[in-house]
């Protein structure tokens, strides 16, 4: 019964939650089933739970996190399961049913995200003082950049590399199109591209989970979003280096 709660916390934290609330959820299911004591200790990769039972028992699980991601969605409904397994007290068959729904739950479509980035890119464009033109520039290259990356996001679950593969194609065909003389200036579409992959939700768990005490996690976020701003300086600077000369 423990090991749903500890499958429940891993999602959760793939999912994105900040480690205070994958911490707080996974000792209030615990108590909740049973459990006189649990010791809960989260970083980004890695999760160890320890259960204490009412009879001396011991139970203790370690998980490795390799990779996480942003759902929204599927942390709603694990949030979900979570307040119904305290309150309710869910069987152990409600809870696999559940659980095994959650995460089943399907990703947006590429398609989908391929619109976002390109709407994102034009209106930040428009944001940044651009004019039409440059803006339905940047919504194109947004829609080719998010195409380019797909496959390599499959081949490799590298956030770093992919940030940095990224910037050197937005960079790279904004100096092409100035080249060609189709626009005046690169910096606006540049930046409104670009702003498509600033890393502000992880930056925003870090300094959440600092605020709440969780000192190593909030650490290894912080140095993560600030190896990922650094990925997309150096593919900037990279094509700049290369193609300003030529330019």
């Amino acid at each position: 019964m423990f090991g749903y709660i500890i499958d429940i916390g891993e999602q959760m934290l793939l999912s994105g939650a900040e480690v205070h609330r994958v911490e707080e959820s996974i000792s209030r299911m615990g108590y909740a089933l049973g459990a006189e004591r649990v010791d809960v200790f989260i970083i980004t990769s890695s999760m160890v739970v320890t259960f204490h039972t009412k009879n001396g028992e011991t139970y203790t699980q370690t998980r490795r996190i390799t990779t996480s991601n942003t759902d929204y969605e599927k942390l709603h409904q694990l949030n979900e399961l979570s307040r119904n397994i305290c309150d309710k007290r869910l069987s152990e068959i409600q809870i696999t049913n559940q659980l095994e729904l959650i995460s089943n739950i399907k990703k947006a479509p590429i398609w989908v995200e391929i619109i976002c980035f390109s709407i994102i890119a034009g209106a930040f464009t428009l944001f940044f003082g651009g004019n039409i033109k440059e803006s339905v520039i940047s919504l194109i290259i947004g829609a080719i950049v998010r195409i380019t990356i797909y496959f390599p996001e499959m081949i490799i679950s590298n956030k770093i590399f992919n940030k940095f593969l990224s910037t050197v194609i937005i960079t790279l065909l904004t100096f092409l199109l100035l080249k060609c003389k189709i626009i005046m200036s690169a910096d606006n579409i540049i930046i409104g591209n670009i702003m498509t992959l600033i890393p502000g939700i992880g930056l925003t768990n870090a300094l959440r989970d600092l605020f709440t005490g969780d000192s190593i996690a909030g650490l290894l976020r912080l140095i993560e979003a600030v190896l990922m701003a650094l990925a997309i300086s150096a593919g900037y600077f990279l094509v700049t280096l290369w193609g300003g000369f030529v330019i």
